[in-house]
């Protein structure tokens, strides 16, 4: 595992809950999910947050942006450290998820159309900025769901993994030591745009996953880790996203949102390789019902 992760994952054992795994078959083929939307504030985000905040040294205040996830992974960890928060989000951000925030103690601000412009206005607040994904120390604290992965199911090889602004991906792959699928909607694709290009480039957001998976650009840091790992990006349609999700809900009984679903839709259209992959379910953030 790689030592940053690993440090990770002692700093944050306190403080988030370790998920289960559940081996499953589908189609006649075997699968492992690891059941990230059962994490404190239902995703991954609170890894990341609390890892980057205890890195920091509890600074007096936190402030972020984000388009929903992060920020209630934030408000959250700022509540366990007894660390003041303030987030930004977008004036589109889901009401599930601008509610949980406020219930999690922090200040919420809605500024802006998109989640660049929500950023723009919370780096002008004075604080400590927790980055939603462009950060070796979020990084290192997603890359924790894959250090499990590979702790409880040692035979599993290669774990696939929704994408947004890339650090579940990059935490991922330092993570596990495993091929990473890295997936996104098809009009939502900073990362699949930033291989094209060789490098970060702005990138339309037209989802119905875009609440959660919306970074108009993924990260600088994620990028490096992602291209250097030579992950394998794969993209999926909003229609089978959607499929995928109700079938997780109709087969399993699990309830995530669109996002989570996506690496499970590629994994059903045959885009994942291996004997026995992964996919990882990274939140349930929305207010849905089936």
């Amino acid at each position: 595992m790689n030592p940053d992760v690993s440090a990770a994952a002692d700093r944050i054992r306190p403080h988030v809950r370790r998920t289960p795994q559940w081996r499953v078959e589908v189609d006649g083929r075997p699968l492992v999910l690891k059941l990230e939307h059962l994490q404190l504030t239902g995703s991954f985000k609170l890894r990341g947050a609390v890892n980057a905040l205890l890195t920091a040294g509890s600074p007096e205040r936190v402030v972020t942006a984000s388009g929903g996830n992060h920020g209630l992974g934030v408000a959250e960890a700022a509540r366990l450290l007894g660390v003041p928060a303030t987030v930004f989000v977008p004036v589109s951000a889901p009401e599930g998820k601008v509610r949980r925030i406020e219930a999690a103690g922090a200040k919420l601000i809605r500024h802006g159309d998109t989640y660049a412009e929500a950023v723009l206005a919370a780096r002008e607040t004075p604080g400590f900025y927790l980055e939603a994904y462009d950060s070796p120390d979020v990084v290192a604290g997603q890359g924790t769901v894959a250090a499990e992965v590979v702790q409880d199911d040692p035979d599993v090889d290669v774990i696939a993994v929704a994408v947004g602004g890339g650090g579940l991906a990059a935490g991922t792959a330092l993570g596990s030591g495993l091929p990473t699928v890295a997936v996104e909607p098809e009009r939502c694709c900073a990362l699949h745009r930033a291989l094209a290009a060789g490098g970060p480039v702005d990138s339309e957001v037209a989802s119905v996953a875009a609440s959660a998976l919306g970074a108009t650009r993924v990260g600088e840091v994620p990028f490096e880790v992602l291209r250097a790992h030579d992950v394998r990006s794969v993209l999926v349609s909003d229609a089978e996203l959607l499929a995928a999700r109700d079938r997780l809900w109709e087969e399993f009984r699990l309830a995530v949102e669109p996002a989570a679903a996506v690496p499970f839709a590629a994994w059903l259209a045959g885009r994942v390789p291996g004997e026995l992959p992964c996919v990882v379910l990274c939140g349930a953030n929305t207010d849905w019902t089936p």
